[in-house]
């Protein structure tokens, strides 16, 4: 791989006996993308996929579609707090010594510590599913424990200010009788790296929960099975980068060739539709349709500046409540619910007052690059090291058909007769790729069994072991 491209990065530290301490890599490519989409990263190390027991670990950012995009892949002896140090130094000197802003990760004690004496100016953030998932077994003990679970989620994710989450936190444990569970008092102490409304004002880029890490999971699962050997878990992570590279370069395509049309007559919604790539303008979109759920009152305003009460109905009984606010002079609104800070997607409720207010175009500030079809990113041009025999040629006939395709529909477009002319040959052609698709479905399909895997000597995989759990917090 790093024959393949000098900006391939590999670092392996081994013990006296020559056997793993600590692999970490990241191909050229990812390097290059850290500058994009490296402001908020997801480190997990749930995903145990060797027969080892080498702690797999994996740095994911979120491109311009909401698609992971892999920025490093680890594996580690243990989960000791030096082991993780070890690896978020490797790891920071591999990206340039630039930290992200914001780090999410599960609730780990080590991974915790090490973060703090590794990346002191990061925003650390648990998992919450992680938390969440929990109570069941750390709360059955209690009478109407279905109940307590219930009141939980609902302290925790209908708490829309700092104040209101600590009243509605100690009322909680209050009612139930649950101020001396050790479990809830140790979370009340970590609240500032879990609750959302201590955290949400942050931006996250929509990666607040386990989700994503358990998109990647299964996503891994295609490629790498738990009988994989060492070096076959290295060649065939790298597959995996090149089927997720393929899988943006598809997304790159649609934005530039077709077009969603709008849910709204809303020239506000026109807005991202022209900037926007199109899964991030379908998120904006779902706020548009929810728009019509919230009845917005004026509450105040003095010298252009207005404050709103919005009702949403999320149910036939229930109308949840959040404060807005417009400047009218800054063009600025902001909502309780966070959802634009957080995600960096303005929400129904700043919507529904934008409309109240007769807004007909949004400050480019509430259109973020981040999320823009239209940016010239400069890891795209960069070669990569996957495995070719399995990738390659897919690739290059994909790029060279969108070359092909962009130069006929600007040609075509200027006039309607030409245009005709190419949905009449379009219609011809499909009819006959598909029936060729027909006759050899089931012969050109590939999976990582097919990829060759090159004699490796320098290092040996490590004795099999048993699988024992990971100690975390609580």
């Amino acid at each position: 791989m790093k024959e393949k491209n000098q900006n391939f990065f590999f670092e392996l530290e081994l013990e006296e006996d020559q056997l793993i301490k600590l692999a970490f890599w990241a191909d050229a490519r990812s390097r290059a993308a850290f500058e994009y989409f490296g402001d908020v990263i997801s480190f997990d190390t749930t995903y145990n996929t060797n027969r080892y027991n080498l702690v797999c670990g994996s740095f994911v950012g979120v491109n311009h579609h909401g698609q992971s995009t892999l920025l490093g892949c680890s594996l580690m002896k243990n989960e000791e707090i030096e082991s993780f140090k070890l690896l978020f130094q490797c790891w920071l000197c591999c990206m340039g010594g630039n930290a992200p802003k914001g780090f999410l990760t599960d609730q780990c004690a080590s991974m915790k510590r090490a973060l703090e004496a590794c990346m002191p100016t990061i925003i650390h953030r648990w998992f919450i599913w992680h938390i969440m998932k929990k109570i069941p077994s750390k709360l059955n003990g209690y009478k109407g424990h279905a109940e307590i679970e219930q009141e939980m989620s609902q302290v925790v994710w209908n708490s829309h200010s700092k104040d209101s989450f600590d009243r509605n936190w100690n009322d909680f444990l209050l009612n139930f009788g649950l101020v001396d569970n050790k479990w809830l008092s140790d979370l009340s102490e970590d609240h500032y790296i879990w609750v959302p409304i201590y955290l949400d004002h942050h931006f996250w880029a929509g990666m607040r929960s386990t989700q994503r890490s358990e998109s990647m999971h299964s996503f891994f699962n295609k490629f790498i099975t738990r009988n994989s050997s060492l070096i076959q878990f290295v060649k065939q992570y790298d597959n995996c980068l090149g089927s997720r590279e393929q899988a943006k370069r598809e997304s790159d395509a649609a934005d530039f060739h077709t077009v969603i049309p709008c849910a709204t007559k809303s020239s506000i919604e026109a807005q991202f539709q022209d900037v926007y790539t199109h899964q991030k303008f379908r998120v904006v979109q779902a706020q548009f349709r929810r728009k019509a759920n919230c009845i917005t009152r004026l509450t105040n305003s003095a010298l252009g500046y207005s404050v709103y009460e919005v009702g949403e109905q999320v149910s036939s009984l229930i109308f949840n409540k959040f404060v807005v606010t417009y400047d009218s002079v800054a063009t600025e609104v902001k909502c309780q619910c966070l959802l634009f800070e957080s995600r960096g997607i303005l929400c129904r409720h700043a919507l529904s007052v934008l409309s109240f207010e007769q807004v007909t175009q949004v400050s480019p500030r509430y259109i973020l690059e981040r999320w823009s079809k239209k940016v010239k990113r400069q890891h795209t041009h960069i070669k990569s090291s996957h495995n070719e025999p399995l990738l390659e040629p897919r690739s290059k006939r994909f790029d060279e058909l969108v070359f092909c395709s962009q130069n006929i529909c600007k040609f075509t477009s200027e006039l309607e007769e030409l245009t005709a002319i190419l949905h009449c040959a379009y219609d011809t052609i499909m009819v006959e790729m598909e029936e060729l698709k027909a006759k050899r479905k089931g012969t050109s399909s590939l999976s990582h069994k097919d990829a060759n895997l090159e004699s490796v000597n320098e290092f040996q995989s490590p004795p099999r072991i048993r699988t024992r759990g990971r100690p975390k917090i609580g």
